[in-house]
């Protein structure tokens, strides 16, 4: 017979993972709603979908206590956990904000699409709440499970359907490899939870064997995937254009900050020891995804599959923000992932008012004379794409700023160089954009696909970029007390 304390202790004990079970309460409500209902439409579900999410994101302003660990310390609740849960939970309400127009279409008119959405966030944010090598692993497939059916979503179309093989083929790849890193970790430290190894390696740093570093370089080389750092890159492109509009911004704009959030929680936590071996490798992923992306993007000329180098770039400006080892740095990428994933929100709100989901190519000259006949939106995408170069006064110029600062300050400048001359680089296919929109001449006629959910994503996108230098502590302050967080500070 179960006590009544023993059961106050056990629901006193999910609460920090309160917001994810109220995710999977509502995804399986709007399941069976979907199954049983007759007036159930993939719109309708979006909508209420939206309201389930705003209901997780006030669950986490409820649960705001220090750090607590649940489910046998397997995941943890803290003060990175948390900034990175707003991170995806504002996110996947952006993307749903952005799909509702699509999913009034014949063709998505699929109840389970937003569905798959939020069941995708609830796999995010265990992701970065993992406190286990086994609970990482199965929070990082339940995301990666869905985001390979979203890819092919389409089954109608080829570009879909190979999008989603692509995907789902390299993506087993990277699993494989983040699981052998994972059996050599816990061979070596008789562990899978992350207080263990973390122990167990500081008493060791310096003098690693080199199967555990293998195991390391293994993970990191898995994770690298689920953030398209170069050399595991290869699928973004091809994934991007393939898939549906509102999917591949949906891809752009939420999971790679969950991998991020889960890549700090494992470099910062039980490997922060082995700092001098495993930054070795982001310096690689770094410089390796910054060069890549400013070259291969000037020859792009499909719009999805230049917006898809450029995420390329930016994690990898992300990534040098890791290997300062410092709060400072952990700071600056949180920082600039928050303005990274304001203006692509707001970059493929625009997109989407451009193009269909039946256009089978977003060529950038479809945006020729668009400055004539849609001002607003033209002036609007040059904004966004300023930020996304970093040029000032626009909130993209600050994340690099701090993103630098950091690299500078911890001693590495000459990959700080390197970092500004990839940004002086990329800035050129920016520009480019911006001269087809206000110098080319109009060969068609444009049409734009509006939506309230669209002008809302785009109006709050631009809101950031274009004023955060009045109020930059806002943001900056709260991934400052969550960097500090991280190292018990």
């Amino acid at each position: 017979m179960i006590s009544l304390s023993n059961t106050m202790w056990n629901w006193v004990s999910l609460l920090p993972i309160l917001p994810e079970l109220f995710l999977v309460v509502t995804a399986i409500s709007l399941l069976m709603f979907g199954v049983y209902a007759k007036s159930a439409t993939a719109h309708r579900v979006g909508v209420i979908t939206l309201c389930g999410i705003a209901g997780a994101i006030l669950c986490l302003l409820w649960t705001n206590f220090p750090r607590m660990t649940t489910l046998n310390n397997m995941v943890v609740m803290d003060g990175i956990a948390r900034t990175f849960k707003f991170l995806i939970l504002g996110g996947l309400f952006v993307s749903i904000c952005l799909a509702l127009r699509d999913l009034k279409e014949a063709t998505f008119n699929r109840f389970e699409i937003p569905v798959l959405m939020t069941i995708a966030g609830v796999g995010m944010m265990f992701m970065v709440s993992s406190n286990n090598l086994l609970s990482l692993y199965v929070s990082l497939e339940l995301q990666s499970l869905v985001l390979y059916v979203l890819a092919a979503v389409r089954r109608d179309a080829v570009s879909s359907s190979e999008a989603g093989l692509k995907y789902f083929i390299l993506g087993a790849l990277s699993s494989g490899l983040l699981l052998f890193g994972m059996s050599l970790i816990y061979g070596y430290a008789g562990s899978l939870d992350f207080t263990v190894l973390s122990y167990t390696i500081m008493q060791n740093a310096g003098a690693l064997p080199v199967a555990v570093l293998f195991g390391l370089a293994f993970m990191l080389a898995g994770l690298a995937f689920k953030i398209s750092a170069v050399p595991f890159h290869m699928w973004t492109p091809d994934v991007y254009q393939g898939s549906p509009n509102f999917i591949t911004a949906f891809f752009a704009i939420v999971p790679k900050i969950a991998a991020f959030g889960l890549l700090i929680r494992l470099l910062y936590g039980p490997f922060f020891a082995a700092i001098s071996d495993w930054s070795q490798i982001i310096i690689f992923l770094s410089v390796a995804s910054m060069l890549v992306s400013a070259f291969a993007g000037i020859a792009q000329q499909d719009l999805k599959r230049l917006l898809a180098y450029s995420s390329i770039g930016n994690m990898g400006y992300a990534l040098l923000g890791l290997i300062s080892g410092t709060p400072e740095g952990v700071a600056s990428t949180i920082l600039y992932l928050a303005l990274y994933m304001a203006a692509t929100a707001g970059t493929f709100a625009i997109l989407l008012m451009l193009f269909s989901n039946d256009s089978h190519k977003t060529s950038m000259a479809r945006l020729a004379g668009l400055s004539k006949s849609h001002p607003a939106v033209a002036y609007s995408l040059a904004i966004l794409l300023f930020s996304v170069a970093g040029i000032p006064p626009f909130a993209g110029f600050f994340g690099k700023l701090f993103i630098f600062q950091s690299v500078v300050g911890a001693g590495y400048l000459t990959v700080a160089v390197i970092g500004v001359l990839a940004s002086v680089v990329s800035a050129f296919y920016y520009l480019r954009l911006i001269k087809i929109m206000f110098f080319d001449e109009a060969a068609e006629t444009i049409t734009l696909n509006t939506s309230a959910g669209r002008v809302f994503v785009l109006t709050i996108s631009l809101v950031i970029v274009v004023l955060f230098i009045v109020a930059p502590n806002l943001l900056l302050n709260q991934a400052t007390l969550a960097a500090q967080n991280l190292f018990g500070l």
